[in-house]
């Protein structure tokens, strides 16, 4: 019996990866598409990037990168004397980030990973918070991962958006993967949802037409 298809791997987006070049979307049951701007996850770190760059390099700790993709910030962070460590499910974008010279772990955020509750910092850029389609549990797990001083530094949808959708990754050709369910929130709705996760807001800012919030941990964040 063959195995069914699986979200981001078995679909466009891999592929995407590989060669580099979109376009690709995310299709909603209604026909609507959310660009995944795959070319831009594919090139050097820019742009808004070195916002949450900036602020890594100022921990002064290592950082892990949930849903890393093809690696660009892992391999910048470690340009910037920041030990760093992707983790991703799509095999082509943890073998980008490797070839980056980047370490790299194919695997879901959810799986095991190496010293849980040790990271000093965590990033979910690039609609990450979309992972799973619960906000709730991601941002548990993140704080699981977090060092009991880590930040969680996220990036947050334009608006005062709060919704979990039903989506496929369409490639430039029309074909389509998969259905799973995706998440979108804006920063009202992370800065809520996070309180129940133990984490607290304490920096909120805009680069370069991108939105982020920073998530200290706090003591009543929950036990891995």
């Amino acid at each position: 019996m063959t195995a069914p298809a699986t979200a981001w791997v078995d679909d466009p987006f891999a592929e995407a990866v590989r060669t580099g070049r979109g376009p690709l979307w995310l299709r909603q049951e209604d026909g609507s598409r959310i660009v995944l701007d795959v070319e831009r996850w594919c090139a050097p770190a820019a742009g808004g990037d070195h916002s949450l760059l900036r602020r890594c390099a100022g921990l002064d700790a290592p950082v892990v990168d949930l849903g890393c993709g093809p690696g660009r910030l892992v391999a910048a962070l470690l340009a910037l004397g920041v030990p760093a460590l992707g983790v991703d499910v799509t095999g082509a974008a943890v073998e980008r980030t490797r070839h980056l010279g980047g370490p790299a772990l194919c695997r879901s955020v959810f799986d095991r990973l190496p010293a849980e509750g040790r990271w000093g910092g965590a990033l979910l850029a690039d609609g990450n918070l979309g992972i799973g389609g619960d906000p709730d549990l991601l941002l548990r797990r993140g704080a699981e991962l977090l060092a009991p001083d880590g930040v969680l530094l996220v990036e947050v949808e334009p608006g005062e958006i709060d919704e979990r959708i039903t989506v496929r990754v369409e490639g430039s050709d029309g074909r389509l993967g998969p259905p799973f369910t995706w998440a979108r929130c804006g920063a009202g709705a992370i800065t809520r949802r996070a309180r129940r996760a133990g984490l607290a807001e304490t920096e909120r800012w805009t680069s370069h037409g991108r939105r982020f919030l920073a998530l200290r941990k706090t003591s009543a964040a929950p036990h891995a």
